[in-house]
């Protein structure tokens, strides 16, 4: 069996000889995955500019912050909506954006091939416009916020056509909708919004021959279920503390394909080897299938703690499971 059909057995619930990692940031080539960004410049070339800055391909400046984490962008680029009417988005630039991909592939080996949009949708129209505009957008339902919105995704479908046109197994999107408590906006006006659109993105996806894989942070409880009926395959919950995992798991178990760490907010920085390995027990008897649907997925977060010790024993921990 390739690394490459394990993790599709695992998705397709086709009884994979093991769990699939994911190793996201750090030691990919011992994990069955292989990450390509198709974000411009790179995201992982943010903390190589100069004072630590980085303009992204969408026109908004993003800043490292000094404890060493991710960062943030700097300030809205469409603060006003006749900013809008100036506004220019991103184009393909084919042969920047696939630089490099002949040896990323020849690395690769049997691996399994995964786009990564590294930020999407409702994350870069965030950015764009600014947290305290987006909160009011959506409420005030402005003609331009669609205009806006609906111009990232069509983008991000371009994306979409590329990954697939470029032989990868699968497309993984990175939008956060969830606080530590819930959702930024009500569930039912992310049902009218964005769900449609979504399930539009998915099903080219799908047409197309990719695996569709959907990260979110916070607490997002409420819509998994929503992600599952419109054709996630792979879902990311990137904060399995903060989520009703029990209740998620009632809803899906033996439907839908996980991929989760362990807490990087608590159990795999502070806790011990062993906590690390019965979190990693917890999330798999509720989240997998005896047939599959469930991939680990490993990620370095020493900017925030996390010992080397605690990042192997993830690594371990995963790996042990069946």
């Amino acid at each position: 069996m390739t690394m490459r059909h394990r993790v599709i057995q695992a998705i397709n619930f086709d009884k994979p000889d093991r769990v699939p990692v994911c190793m996201w940031n750090r030691d990919q080539l011992s994990g069955d995955i292989l990450v390509f960004e198709l974000a411009l410049p790179r995201l992982t070339d943010v903390f190589k500019l100069a004072e630590g800055k980085l303009e992204s391909e969408w026109g908004y400046t993003w800043t490292k912050l000094a404890d060493g984490t991710m960062g943030q962008p700097e300030k809205p680029v469409i603060n006003n909506w006749s900013d809008l009417e100036h506004y220019s988005f991103p184009r393909l630039n084919r042969d920047r954006r696939t630089k490099g991909i002949d040896t990323f592939k020849n690395r690769a080996g049997s691996r399994y091939l995964l786009a990564s949009l590294c930020i999407s949708g409702f994350n870069i129209y965030m950015f764009l416009r600014g947290f305290q505009n987006t909160m009011l957008d959506f409420v005030d339902k402005a003609p331009e916020a669609f205009e806006l919105l609906d111009g990232i995704l069509a983008f991000e479908n371009q994306l979409i056509t590329l990954t697939a046109e470029l032989g990868f197994g699968g497309i993984h999107f990175a939008d956060d909708w969830g606080t530590q408590h819930g959702l930024f906006i009500a569930p039912q006006l992310w049902r009218d919004i964005f769900k449609p659109r979504y399930q539009r993105q998915f099903a080219l996806a799908h047409e197309l021959g990719l695996h569709v894989w959907f990260h979110c942070c916070g607490n997002i409880t409420e819509i998994v279920p929503d992600f599952h009926e419109i054709g996630v395959d792979v879902m990311n919950i990137s904060q399995p503390n903060v989520v009703d995992i029990p209740k998620v798991g009632t809803l899906l178990k033996s439907k839908q394909c996980f991929m989760l760490p362990v807490s990087y907010q608590t159990v795999s920085l502070s806790g011990s080897s062993d906590d690390i390995k019965a979190e990693t027990r917890r999330l798999y008897n509720n989240l997998a299938a005896k047939d599959g649907g469930f991939i680990g997925y490993v990620e370095d977060y020493s900017c925030m703690g996390m010992s080397e010790a605690n990042f192997n024993a993830c690594v371990e921990a995963f790996r042990e499971l069946l």
